[in-house]
């Protein structure tokens, strides 16, 4: 195991009703702030008027932001840090899942940078202020609600980038498992794929004598494998709605990476290149590509791979190579059982397509951890998903 730090700021609050405490955080930083959302399904739910009652009884004005949309764009996030800075707003609301929490993370920082906030994601600039955020989650997927991280979509440039910044934690992150009862099965499936991909990028980085924390990331894979097939029945199961909310948070939220070497990220960054290039959900996408560069680099560390079979398939195979295969086969069924696409055609993205997609993920190779991928690794790797 690795020396870490580790130091999470993010206060959690968990639970049935827990919007109604929003009030009482933000007004310890804040006088007006800007809510983010996305196209109004927090309407619908309840949500937005759980929020604006509990700002309205702590005399928080605020400004509206509507419209994120999932795969987050730049042109958003510049249209969020032109109003927050003619609201003049003092804090952030962001009331979605990811894209949003992303959305509000990237306005938060770039309302104090005096160029284009794109630079924190291509490395020309580091934040180093932000506005105070604060999370209503209302989709578990990316684990934004307790990290500093961000992902957002260049739309000019078909790039697809990330930035981490200790000043984008969120202060406070409500989660409310029963608001996430109307999800469509759909985004359900996605979330849980996210929430495996990221366990999975750090699982399978090589590490060795982390005994504590793979007992954690299959206890993780585990619990969403079971809540997702509940769910995916039963969308109202508030045990299983809970368990899955709170795994996505356990997976990101830094406690799964400590004492690793960092994670892999390569499925992360060949997905990255296809959602920007035809805007599919970034948990189908993965649903696509981590099968496949499973499948690619599973020699690199046979032993992982089969233990990974039997801690969370149960697959009691001797011969390690074929357990490994067991193993990435049978994380693909269950991908499919739940109404992932788990091939390119499945998400009628055309076989041609491949090297587009090697191009655009060619601007940020070499990548991968376990296996270090050229632009020839990732049309490979693409090859199998087809």
């Amino acid at each position: 195991m690795k020396d870490f730090v580790f130091q999470n700021p993010t206060k959690i609050i968990f639970g049935k009703g827990k919007i109604s405490k929003l009030g009482e955080e933000v007004v310890k930083t804040s006088k007006k702030v800007l809510l983010v959302y996305g196209k109004g399904s927090i309407k619908e739910n309840g949500v937005y008027d759980q929020v604006i009652s509990s700002l309205k009884s702590y005399g928080i004005d605020f400004a509206e932001l509507s419209g994120v949309k999932p795969n987050p764009v730049l042109s958003k996030v510049h249209e969020g840090v032109d109003l927050a800075r003619k609201e003049q707003v003092d804090g952030i609301i962001a009331i979605g899942g990811g894209s949003v929490i992303d959305s509000s993370k990237t306005i938060a920082a770039g309302f104090y940078y005096e160029g284009d906030i794109w630079d924190a994601f291509i490395g020309k600039y580091k934040a180093k202020k932000s506005l105070p955020i604060y999370v209503v989650l209302t989709i578990s997927a990316t684990g934004s609600e307790m990290n500093g991280g961000a992902v957002i979509t260049n739309e000019k440039t078909k790039q697809k980038y990330s930035f981490w910044s200790v000043k984008s934690y969120p202060r406070v992150s409500i989660l409310d498992p029963s608001v996430q009862f109307s999800l469509p099965k759909i985004q359900t499936a996605n979330g849980a794929a996210d929430v495996i991909a990221h366990v999975l990028e750090l699982y399978f980085d090589g590490s060795r004598n982390v005994q504590i924390m793979d007992e954690i990331s299959e206890g993780i894979v585990r619990t969403v494998i079971d809540s997702t097939n509940i769910l995916i029945k039963t969308p109202d199961d508030y045990e299983a709605r809970a368990n899955l909310v709170w795994s996505a948070t356990l997976a990101l939220n830094g406690i799964n990476g400590t004492g690793r070497s960092g994670g892999d990220w390569a499925s992360h960054a060949i997905e990255h290149s296809l959602s920007a290039l035809y805007d599919i959900a970034h948990g189908s996408g993965l649903a696509i590509i981590m099968p496949a560069w499973m499948r690619y680099t599973y020699k690199e560390d046979v032993e992982k791979f089969a233990r990974f079979a039997n801690k969370v398939f149960g697959i009691d195979e001797l011969d390690h190579e074929k357990a490994a295969i067991m193993g990435i086969d049978r994380l693909k069924d269950w991908y499919k059982s739940i109404g992932l696409p788990v091939s390119l055609s499945d998400a009628k993205i055309p076989v041609e397509s491949v090297d587009k997609i090697v191009e655009n993920a060619a601007m940020r190779t070499p990548f991968g951890r376990l296996k270090k991928l050229q632009p020839s690794d990732v049309k490979e790797i693409l090859n199998l998903c087809v």
